[in-house]
């Protein structure tokens, strides 16, 4: 059987074909088209039409090129809209990044303290968590339409609904709204009463791996495609990737993209307080590949710091900043990526310019060759101070570290995180995240019979590429002075 993956990201939608010959996976593109936040008065917003409009351009293609017979999607996860009980879309979609619940996050948190919420389900203390949007939009009077909608999907869920007709939750994307329990995979009334949530808001929970069904009469007569069937995957796109990563126990998966999330698999969640000190997440997948991470700020600071330059007219690719960077001075600053200042669209060549701590004795300039140097290196040493939280918080020493996702292609950041860990780092695959949801798939087609012979085809049938550290005594000489700038208080934690 072909297989036809959905991967949307914050920046782009992709999607590609998979033909599993029994040995190897082949991965071919199909679609790919942009997406991004729009402003819209004071709020941020997706382009819910334009992205089901991208989903069914590429099925068609697919189509047209050769009949497939399995599909199924991951996005970033936390967002979400309402429909009416005949399916109408009754609230536009907002991005996780819209800035209403930071206005309203002393609030909430004088409801429920940060703490109190961490226990409940350890996920992490974000501003984007799906219960702290829908805690905003109570705080700003938009609480009425939890009594008007008919249910609440999550952005791949109600993708799904569209093409299927079917109404349902998956699991890996509930898991991170912050009103899960883990131990009953159910709503937490206590929470939900906080802000009046009803529970019939919320669709069957949906494992990993169920097939839903075939895609409906209405959606194949409007596209003119024959029938295939639609698979719940890991839809949240880290929790595919994290699948992908050709990784073992020793081993921490770090995937790279708009954001980077490093981690590592574990039986079963661990909420305790060091986890709450140090905003490690517990997150959901197939069984027994729980995660648990943390957040960095990732490459969306370069996404962003491009966007910039070309509003300036200067055009800067992913190749050139990495030439870029390697001719700047190195070690000549350094940021915090995870700042707040940093969250939020636009201006970021100012933001990084403005936040760079500078190092005695060095000359700090805001070219581009220096902004780019100072992030690669800041994000090479955040990973490094996520990396030892995780390996205390889990009695784990981790031996290597399995980079997937897009900045698997970006040389210097791999080199740069080879150094700063003093590990050695895996490259590949690239497209974690469409190999994961392909890997799901396969699964519910009975092609392997666990994720552990999925990772042996992954190995099989992608190209990986191996960094080994580099100059380990100046890495850790600068480590250390990275940890006294940015992290001045560590010793209290």
């Amino acid at each position: 059987m072909d297989y036809l993956s959905f991967d949307l990201g914050a920046s782009s939608g992709k999607m590609f074909r998979g033909v599993f010959d029994g040995e190897r996976l082949a991965l071919s593109p199909v679609h790919a088209f942009r997406n991004r936040i729009i402003p819209l008065a004071g709020g941020l917003y997706w382009d819910f039409p334009g992205i089901y409009d991208g989903m069914c351009e590429g099925i068609r293609k697919a189509m047209a090129e050769k009949p497939f017979g399995s599909f199924g999607i991951d996005s970033f996860n936390n967002d979400f809209s309402f429909i009416g009980e005949n399916g109408d879309l009754l609230f536009p979609l907002r991005s996780y990044r819209d800035p209403r619940t930071g206005r309203h996050q002393d609030a909430i948190y004088r409801k429920i303290h940060a703490r109190a919420l961490y226990m409940h389900t350890g996920n992490q203390i974000a501003p984007f968590n799906t219960f702290m949007q829908l805690a905003a939009m109570w705080e700003d009077g938009q609480g009425y339409l939890f009594d008007y909608a008919d249910k609440l999907l999550f952005l791949p869920d109600l993708l799904g609904y569209y093409l299927t007709s079917r109404k349902y939750a998956e699991y890996s994307v509930a898991s991170e709204t912050q009103m899960l329990d883990w131990d009953s995979r159910d709503w937490i009334d206590e929470l939900l009463q906080l802000y009046r949530i009803p529970r019939r808001l919320f669709a069957p929970l949906t494992m990993p791996g169920t097939v839903i069904g075939s895609a409906s009469p209405r959606f194949l007569s409007q596209n003119q495609v024959p029938t295939f069937r639609h698979v719940a995957v890991c839809e949240h796109d880290t929790a595919s990737a994290f699948l992908a990563a050709p990784a073992s126990k020793s081993t921490a998966i770090l995937s790279c993209g708009t954001w980077t999330v490093i981690g590592a698999e574990n039986e079963c969640p661990i909420i305790n307080e060091y986890g709450y000190v140090n905003n490690i997440a517990n997150e959901g997948s197939l069984p027994g590949h729980h995660r648990i991470s943390i957040n960095v700020m990732g490459l969306w600071i370069m996404q962003q710091l491009r966007a910039d330059y070309a509003m300036q007219g200067q055009a800067f690719d992913y190749e050139l900043i990495q030439t870029l960077a390697l001719r700047a001075a190195p070690f000549a600053a350094f940021i915090n990526p995870d700042l707040s200042a940093f969250y939020h669209p636009g201006a970021m060549a100012t933001k990084v310019a403005e936040n760079r701590l500078k190092r005695e004795n060095q000359p700090l300039c805001a070219t581009p060759s220096a902004l780019f140097r100072c992030v690669y290196e800041s994000l090479a040493f955040q990973y490094r101070w996520s990396l030892e939280k995780l390996e205390q918080f889990l009695n784990r020493k981790f031996q290597a570290v399995s980079f997937v996702g897009g900045g698997a292609r970006d040389e210097v950041l791999c080199q740069f995180t080879a150094n700063a860990l003093n590990l050695p780092v895996i490259a590949g695959p690239v497209e974690a995240s469409s190999v994961g949801n392909i890997l799901v798939q396969m699964l519910a087609d009975h092609a392997i019979s666990h994720i552990a012979q999925g990772r042996e085809v992954v190995r099989r049938s992608f190209a990986l590429r191996e960094y080994l550290p580099q100059e380990p005594g100046l890495w850790q000489e600068q480590y250390a002075l990275y940890c006294g700038q940015v992290h001045p208080d560590a010793g209290q934690l």
